[in-house]
């Protein structure tokens, strides 16, 4: 069973585009969002301690992608990458950096937490991962692990709160229909598309309704061709994607289920109809049911 969380955010400069802290309640941890503007000039002690860190940046294809590390003095090392970035060094140009510090971090806690992060990142799937090498064999108590796992699930939620869904795995938000009652556990609902594309033959693809948009999921057949119905945005996104011999490799998100579709099927097509699930009925009929049963 989920629990309310108590999540305080402070503007330190009272703007929401400059320094951040959020902290949860009964936690000793803090997460510390600074813009790259600001690091040079923030005097303040508790970036100067231990932590982990995640860097955000925006790739010139549009792609997000993160750097994660870690450093016994946050606010040297954010420095150390801006040396680096001057010096040409390194190759990437983050905006933001969100720092997570908390008591009694050591070396051994900091590295360890900086492979999960990475380790969680990199299965998510959202952000591409910049960090190339972590210490995997750092070597703790049991009682270490427990704590700097309660440490990563803590992570989760605020950098999740703070925008940032790179350690957030696709949820599903549609339920199939429970008749033993709420109390019990919903299934996710998958939802299916066939087309027949001429010169292709038939088309199959799995997807999924979630709270942030549809899902093509991994393992669709993608059609080779598209044509001028289809959006440019669409037709970027099929250039660009993990598809080998016509299969998708990855979970790929769209806003709307329409999207989806054209970009399965390479041409337009409206997905609300499109879309269906094992009984055949479409995501259109399965919305108005909703609505329906929420009347």
């Amino acid at each position: 069973m989920a629990y309310g969380k108590s999540i305080e955010l402070f503007l330190v400069n009272g703007t929401a585009d400059s320094l951040i802290t959020a902290e949860l309640s009964n936690w000793n941890g803090k997460a510390i969002k600074i813009p790259r503007i600001e690091v040079p000039t923030c005097s303040r002690e508790d970036i100067k301690q231990a932590g982990v860190y995640f860097l955000f940046c925006k790739e010139d294809n549009g792609k997000d992608s993160v750097y994660i590390g870690e450093a016994e003095n946050v606010k040297e090392r954010l420095i150390q990458h801006l040396r680096d970035a001057q010096a040409e060094k390194e190759k990437y140009y983050w905006n933001t950096a969100v720092i997570f510090i908390g008591r009694d971090l050591n070396k051994a806690l900091i590295r360890y937490l900086e492979n999960r992060f990475v380790e969680i990142a990199r299965q998510c799937n959202r952000y591409e991962v910049l960090t190339k090498n972590t210490y995997k064999n750092t070597v703790l108590k049991e009682s270490q692990v427990a704590s700097m796992e309660e440490f990563v699930d803590n992570v989760r939620i605020l950098i999740n709160a703070l925008g940032y869904k790179v350690l957030d795995a696709y949820t599903n938000a549609i339920p199939k229909e429970n008749p033993v009652g709420d109390t019990e556990k919903k299934e996710d609902i998958k939802l299916y598309l066939e087309r027949v594309i001429k010169n292709v033959g038939k088309i199959e693809a799995q997807g999924t309704i979630t709270s942030e948009g549809f899902i093509v999921l991994k393992g669709s057949q993608i059609s080779p061709v598209d044509d001028n119905t289809v959006p440019d945005t669409i037709k970027e996104q099929r250039c660009i994607s993990n598809i080998i011999d016509g299969i998708l490799q990855e979970d790929m998100l769209f806003s709307s289920p329409s999207g989806a579709a054209m970009f399965v099927v390479g041409k337009s097509d409206n997905g609300l109809t499109r879309w269906k699930d094992e009984n055949g009925r479409t995501l259109k009929e399965i919305e108005n049911h909703e609505m329906m049963n929420e009347n």
